[in-house]
């Protein structure tokens, strides 16, 4: 358990591993359902979990702001602000597949500072610090070395809302066509850490929360990645797109979203 003095670093992984054994105690065992769209679902699970993250975080830290997926914004403005996820793959993990996280980042004065991302039930915890680098349990991770798209794994995700899934479609279509693959595993957070691990060399999606994606968009950054929006700007959080890869295939990633220039 944290106690006031405790460094941002021990706080969030206590609360990350307190969120996680949550999650793997209603895993398989969800009774409790209600949708905030069509099928934009949340279990009791999150909402335990984010109270849980919350409780923690506010014991050493009470004039901090957080903004939380299910609870939304909480605390006066701050110089500090905490991003919590805290169940990213919700749709996941309701039906029982275990590829879900917990994703707490936290900035100061709008830069990401540290990003943690605690997928349970595979048994992962990646780790970032600005200037530090990124971690998976403990070993340094570095983006892949594939530098031309059609030697390329991808990922993206798809929307709750159906407007946003028919934007994504065209780019899947013809990035399916000009890569090696793509996998679609429905984590943002994960899908960014995987990236900074070198498993995926590239991954795109649109219309993410701050929450889905600043603890991975660091964890990117210092295995030495690339992040943009879909225009190839700087991404920020709350952008239409984000778009991130191990920089060797950026430009025609960013291509191929975009439909430019034919192939990609």
């Amino acid at each position: 358990m944290s106690a006031p003095g405790d460094s941002p670093r021990t706080v969030a992984l206590t609360a990350a591993r307190e969120a996680g054994r949550i999650l793997l105690a209603h895993l398989g065992r969800v009774e409790h359902v209600r949708y905030k769209g069509t099928i934009d679902l949340v279990t009791e699970a999150d909402e335990a979990s984010e109270r849980r993250i919350t409780e923690i975080i506010r014991a050493s830290f009470p004039d901090d702001q957080i903004l939380a997926e299910e609870s939304g914004a909480s605390g006066r403005p701050a110089e500090r602000r905490w991003l919590i996820d805290p169940l990213d793959g919700t749709t996941n993990y309701a039906h029982a597949y275990p590829f879900f996280a917990v994703s707490i980042a936290l900035e100061l004065r709008g830069e990401l500072q540290l990003g943690i991302v605690l997928a349970p039930a595979l048994g992962e915890l990646f780790l970032a610090e600005r200037g530090a680098g990124a971690f998976l349990n403990g070993e340094r991770l570095a983006t892949s070395q594939t530098d031309t798209l059609i030697r390329s794994m991808l990922t993206t995700g798809f929307h709750y809302q159906r407007e946003l899934i028919l934007r994504n479609l065209p780019a899947f279509e013809r990035l399916l066509l000009t890569s090696q693959a793509i996998r679609r595993d429905g984590s943002a957070a994960l899908d960014l850490c995987y990236v900074a691990a070198g498993r995926f060399d590239g991954y795109w999606e649109i219309g993410l929360q701050p929450w889905d994606t600043a603890a991975g968009a660091l964890m990117v950054r210092e295995a030495g990645g690339t992040l943009t929006d879909g225009a190839g700007e700087p991404y920020r959080l709350g952008a239409d797109a984000i778009v991130a890869s191990n920089g060797r295939i950026h430009q025609q990633l960013l291509a191929g979203i975009r439909g430019e220039g034919g192939e990609p």
